[in-house]
């Protein structure tokens, strides 16, 4: 193996709580984050164009920072890799609530983006181990804490600014307090190690991993590309009113949040390459429903299968990093989420040229086509992980 676990105990029940609980701080604070970007664009006073160039700050931040995540891990432990990053997350959120200079919202941004990107790869670095320790299929829950997370974040802000008429400052105070409280409780439970680097600082991704990365990098794609598009689809091409511009992606994000909170179940009942190979061509259907039903409850079904279909595609592969001998688990991870993340980066920009030079129907046809590239790739994976 190439993670050692040598001090005290092997991970158990408590650290799987921890693990559970600094996902949803994740999901959490990405959630609150939301609310606050049109509060930032009117403070600044700064058109779309501007704001979309400074939201990009944070996917630069992220990409700068997960590379170096797993040594930091190792060097410190994930304990204070994460109990750190978790508090510097909650702070953060408050100095962009109330930020009104554009000369400090471009750094806060990019160590924003660093500090998700930091926790990302490191409570994975832990779910993998404390996974292994288990002996079981836990992954797929834990990454549901992150949507977990995600929906309580964007609730509670609606809750507390819709209903009970707080100030978004106030509100921001109560989410940075919720996750301070989150993190600070787990961690005394979190893994004081954090694998072995194999003496490395850079995660550059080679081998099997390379290929690993590049299901995420798809996966995340797609993902970004429906959360950024589909509103978009609804509503311009198949002429949805506007009310209806978020209902797509609320549909897809409800069934991957049911998809992974099932998917530990799933996976030890089917099998985790059905899933992830069943999981894809399932996605595709998904796909050519969007693009060719005719009736509205058809291309609803179609955005539900693509989310149950690409739910547990993420997380069945970060538990495969654990079983590579390719690269150390510390390593592995942070190359395969800077994957992701490039994914996430590229989505939104790659569909917007295609419509643009053809039309929403070509693109969505290339996610069809980039999904069922997906699950040929996993194939290969498979067959040079598990044989």
């Amino acid at each position: 193996m190439y993670f050692v676990i040598s001090e005290k105990r092997q991970p158990g029940v408590p650290e799987q709580h921890a693990t559970r609980a600094i996902f949803f701080v994740g999901g959490f604070g990405a959630a609150s984050w939301a609310p606050l970007v049109p509060l930032l664009k009117a403070r600044l006073g700064i058109a779309e164009d501007v704001l979309g160039m400074l939201l990009l700050c944070i996917g630069i931040g992220s990409l700068l920072t997960m590379p170096l995540s797993g040594a930091a891990a190792v060097r410190l432990g994930c304990r204070k890799v994460l109990t750190a990053a978790g508090i510097v997350y909650a702070a953060l959120l408050l100095l962009l609530c109330t930020v009104s200079s554009f000369g400090m919202a471009v750094p806060l941004l990019l160590i924003f983006g660093a500090t998700m990107g930091c926790i990302d790869v490191v409570v994975n670095i832990q779910a993998v181990i404390v996974e292994n320790a288990a002996g079981r299929r836990l992954m797929s829950g834990m990454h549901a804490l992150w949507s977990v997370g995600g929906f309580a974040g964007a609730g509670l802000f609606g809750i507390w600014v819709g209903t009970f008429s707080l100030t978004p400052l106030l509100s921001t105070i109560i989410a940075a307090a919720i996750m301070v409280l989150v993190t600070l409780a787990a961690s005394r439970h979190l893994l004081p190690y954090g694998g072995d680097a194999g003496g490395k600082l850079l995660a550059l991704p080679k081998g099997i991993v390379t290929f690993v990365g590049i299901i995420a990098c798809i996966a995340f794609l797609v993902e970004g590309a429906i959360m950024d598009w589909s509103g978009v689809f609804l509503t311009t091409v198949r002429h949805f009113d506007m009310s209806l511009a978020g209902t797509a992606f609320t549909v897809f994000s409800a069934a991957m949040l049911t998809m992974r909170l099932l998917g530990d179940w799933t996976v030890q009942k089917l099998g985790q390459e059905r899933v992830v190979i069943g999981g894809s061509l399932l996605a595709v259907a998904g796909f050519l429903l969007v693009i060719f039903a005719a009736e509205p409850a058809l291309l609803y079904l179609g955005f539900f299968a693509i989310g149950i279909g690409c739910a547990n595609v993420v997380p069945v592969f970060f538990s495969l990093l654990g079983k590579q001998r390719v690269m150390p688990v510390s390593l592995a991870v942070p190359a395969v989420s800077t994957l992701g993340y490039l994914g996430i980066l590229m989505g939104p920009a790659v569909i917007g040229f295609i419509a643009h030079q053809t039309s929403l129907y070509t693109a969505f046809g290339l996610l069809a086509f980039l999904v069922l590239l997906q699950s040929i790739i996993a194939a290969y994976v498979y067959r040079h992980i598990l044989d």
